[in-house]
């Protein structure tokens, strides 16, 4: 398959032209108006527009101070620092509440098939949307796409702003071109799941006692393979149009549907209801975005001002067949997203998510609910990994832009601020996590079917996983950097295959003697392995040559006051029987430990992005809108 999207600096009067304006400017730490610009290679703004600072939320039209509507910034144009933390507090609160869906999600599975065979053959077909929300929602699709439409987007803008919207639209010509290419493979890969369920259910899990019903539930949930596919295109346009809104509910959506339709058809159809509502789910993910995307291909979209002409920077490449299309009126497709980009970026996606494969696989041979206590605890212990990336989600198109245009020394600050705000939030989550997890999975999930042993059980892991969650972090903001700029890498994929086999070998030689608890060592000890590589190999010749002792400096720092946030918090919760009492004490601890320590330490990132933060949510927004 070969997908061809149009290549930023085909136009002679396209963004490299602003690129040498604008494309070495830097975030200001501080000041007014302008200093918190963030401005974007390829865009320049009216000296008056930039001395405004921004009130637009993602998706939100703003209002001035006399109270007139001003628009969000212009598609190309540059976001501010204020826009980039609305788009993240945004994406944060719909994660969040997506989130606390999904473990209303685990918590009525629990209640309802508590942690014995029903529900490990359940999870053994939930190998498949997790598999597939990798692969075409979160990494995998999202590393090729988001880059390929933030290009379309940016030369749309400046086709727009500077030939006074002549010629076709780029980012309708990507679709045309990738969309039915896509669908169709979809089609083919959810089909041949369906047809070879018995035998991915025996490679998965072969010690299950009773495969039939796990073979039932994987023929329904190898339908998310279409719908996860169709919802991750969505949202890799959107986001490139700085649309967050609709992608980030794609969650709510998916674990409203897994949940309405356990209660609904739970008592006739008993945990296969699960499966039903995971292929009612993926559907409802694609229509919660549809809406929002048909707005941005077929309505009428702001533009960056003119910009001015300049000579052919080395990012820039033409041929004969993009000068046809130009005079055509065509949009140009000389930048091939071809298979050997694509290979890479999805065998990564799946290496990664074969450490649930191999944790299932050596769980199936332990006693019934094993997979069920693996499962609950990494549910709970991956929430502040997943709230810890909103922000690398955010400022993904902003770094795959300034990478085409070759603005390193922006790309460079860019991975380096948002590595450390993603470890800073992570290390306290993951603090939080290991003080307190009896009291959280004994409040989440002791009740009905689940038991205090399965409770007992389900915390010793949580707190065995929560010693890998800053690796789990530093891979999902690092890889992005590796295939954000367009071009094929191999290496993140032998990083990922280095930490699998640790994990492999870790887990086959613990699980007999530890357990479950064996298992989750291995891979937390894996994906670290896997984090180290990512970042000792960060250079211009694979992705962004940051400062890697500079950056494993500041690492260090919310690692060690996560260390002792954690201790004292567990010291603190031991002392209160009501599981509730002793969660708040607990969790009330390690912030207090945490947040001065982080301070003590002087760690540079946090301050600055907390007051930008607050400064983003106290700003008046009295006629705000979604789009």
């Amino acid at each position: 398959m070969t997908v061809t999207p149009p290549r930023a600096g085909d136009e002679g009067t396209t963004a490299r032209g602003a690129g040498a304006t604008a494309g070495r400017h830097r975030e200001a730490g501080a000041g007014g108006g302008g200093a918190d610009e963030v401005l974007l290679p390829g865009a320049r703004v009216a000296a008056a527009e930039t001395a405004r600072p921004a009130t637009e939320a993602p998706g939100v039209g703003a209002t001035t101070g006399t109270g007139t509507k001003k628009n969000p910034p212009a598609e190309g144009g540059p976001p501010t620092r204020g826009f980039l933390a609305k788009a993240t507090l945004v994406t944060a609160a719909l994660s969040i509440a997506g989130a606390l869906l999904g473990l209303g999600r685990d918590q009525a599975l629990a209640h309802l098939f508590g942690a014995g065979t029903e529900t490990d053959a359940f999870l053994v077909a939930w190998t498949v949307p997790e598999v597939a929300a990798t692969l075409l929602i979160e990494d995998g699709m999202a590393f090729v796409l988001v880059p390929a439409f933030s290009l379309a987007v940016a030369r749309r803008a400046s086709r727009t702003g500077g030939s006074g919207g002549s010629g076709g639209d780029p980012v309708r010509a990507l679709v045309a071109s990738t969309l039915p290419r896509i669908a169709l493979a979809l089609v083919g890969v959810s089909a041949l799941l369906i047809a070879g369920a018995p035998y991915l259910v025996a490679g998965l899990a072969p010690g299950l006692p009773d495969p039939r019903l796990a073979v039932d539930c994987t023929r329904l949930t190898a339908t998310c393979v279409l719908s996860f596919g169709l919802a991750g295109y969505c949202s890799a346009a959107l986001r490139a149009h700085r649309r967050y809104l609709a992608p980030a509910a794609i969650y709510v959506a998916y674990n409203t549907g897994i949940i309405t339709a356990m209660f609904v058809l739970g008592g006739h159809w008993g945990v296969r209801s699960a499966a039903i509502g995971v292929a009612l789910g993926g559907c409802l993910m694609v229509a919660a975005q549809t809406p929002s995307l048909v707005r941005q291909l077929f309505g009428r979209h702001r533009s960056a001002a003119p910009t001015a002409t300049t000579p052919e920077s080395p990012a820039t490449e033409h041929s004969g067949r993009s000068e046809q299309s130009e005079q055509s009126g065509q949009p140009s497709v000389t930048h091939s997203v071809n298979l050997a980009l694509v290979t890479p970026v999805l065998l990564f996606a799946l290496c990664r998510q074969s450490q649930v494969l191999i944790e299932r696989y050596l769980a199936s041979n332990l006693p019934s609910g094993a997979i069920s206590h693996l499962n609950y605890a990494q549910k709970v212990a991956q929430i502040p990994m997943t709230l810890s990336l909103m922000l690398c989600t955010v400022t993904f198109p902003v770094l795959a832009q300034a990478l085409a245009e070759g603005d390193t020394e922006r790309a460079r600050n860019r991975v380096e601020h948002d590595v450390s705000v993603a470890a800073c939030i992570v290390l306290l989550g993951a603090a939080a996590v290991f003080a307190c997890a009896p009291q959280i999975i004994e409040l989440l999930f002791q009740r009905g079917a689940f038991t205090a042993r399965d409770t007992a059980a389900t915390a010793t892991v949580m707190r065995v996983y929560s010693v890998g969650l800053l690796g789990h972090t530093l891979v999902g903001a690092l890889v992005r950097t590796y295939f954000s700029a367009g071009r094929p890498t191999w290496y993140p994929l032998a990083a990922m295959a280095a930490g699998i086999v640790a994990t492999s070998w870790i887990g086959a030689a613990t699980v007999g003697a530890w357990g479950v608890s064996g298992i989750a060592a291995a891979n937390a000890v894996g994906i670290t392995l896997t984090a180290a590589l990512l970042l000792s190999g960060m250079s211009a010749r694979r992705s962004v040559p940051i400062r890697t002792r500079r950056v494993v400096h500041e690492l260090s720092k919310p690692l060690r006051a996560a260390g002792c946030a954690a201790v004292a918090g567990a010291l603190c919760a031991s002392r209160f029987e009501a599981p509730a009492l002793a969660l708040c004490a607990g969790g009330t601890t390690v912030a207090l430990v945490y947040v001065p320590l982080l301070r003590l330490l002087g760690v540079q990132a946090v301050a600055p992005a907390f007051r930008t933060a607050l400064r983003s949510v106290t700003r008046r927004l009295p006629h705000a809108r979604f789009r």
